[in-house]
């Protein structure tokens, strides 16, 4: 049977590294908003001789996902793992200079599309799936507020469902990765010294490392 791998944010940074690191025994459904670094993503995967289901889809779109999770039922019947490395960075700001148009995308994207893809992944997933999501240790520091409560939210949701199914499954991973060189934190740190921070493929490698005995 195919091992099937979901990646939401698969387009770069690290969610491109662990597609790239997985197509070797999963099928790699990726998820993200472009395409055409999908298409590139697609091109290292066939390279290392594995294979991809592109999506192009925003993860906040409610019939897109629906359609998309009901596309995996109808093709493998399952889903084996799915990888949460989507995110909205908005701006850093004081708290009491948040836009309120930023905040409302933090909560549709980290928050509210978090929680409906927990709905619609939950049974693909079953008793026998892994979910994983990725915290960041930046959430309550200063100049976050946008960005690290809606992040911290997206991580509450994860643990309440990690407790839920701990003794039934689907598996809940929660995993903080080291700093890497992504655009997201190009956009919080402008002018840091990007060769001192980890590259996304020797995080994905440790990551999948952490997951070895789930994945088998």
């Amino acid at each position: 049977m195919t091992k099937t791998a979901l990646i939401t944010g698969a387009s770069r940074g690290l969610g491109a590294a662990l597609a790239q690191e997985l197509c070797d025994s999963h099928h790699i459904i990726a998820v993200a908003k472009t395409t055409g670094a999908l298409e590139e993503l697609d091109d290292r995967i066939q390279a290392r001789g594995g294979s991809a289901t592109l999506a192009p889809m925003d993860i906040t779109n409610n019939d897109a996902m629906a359609t998309l999770c009901r596309g995996i039922y109808d093709r493998w019947g399952h889903l084996d793992l799915w990888l949460h490395t989507a995110i909205h960075a908005a701006p850093l700001a004081p708290s009491d200079h948040i836009d309120g148009k930023d905040m409302a995308k933090s909560v549709a994207t980290n928050i509210t599309a978090t929680s409906t893809l927990i709905t619609y992944i939950a049974p693909l997933l079953g008793h026998s799936g892994q979910a994983v999501f990725f915290d960041d240790p930046v959430v309550g520091t200063s100049f976050y507020g946008s960005y690290g409560a809606t992040k911290a939210a997206q991580i509450a949701l994860a643990r309440s469902w990690q407790s839920e199914t701990a003794s039934i499954g689907p598996k809940v991973s929660i995993l903080t990765p080291a700093p890497m060189p992504t655009a997201t934190r190009a956009r919080f740190h402008p002018g840091e010294d990007r060769d001192a921070l980890n590259s996304p493929q020797s995080q994905a490698a440790v990551i999948l490392a952490q997951l070895k005995e789930v994945l088998g």
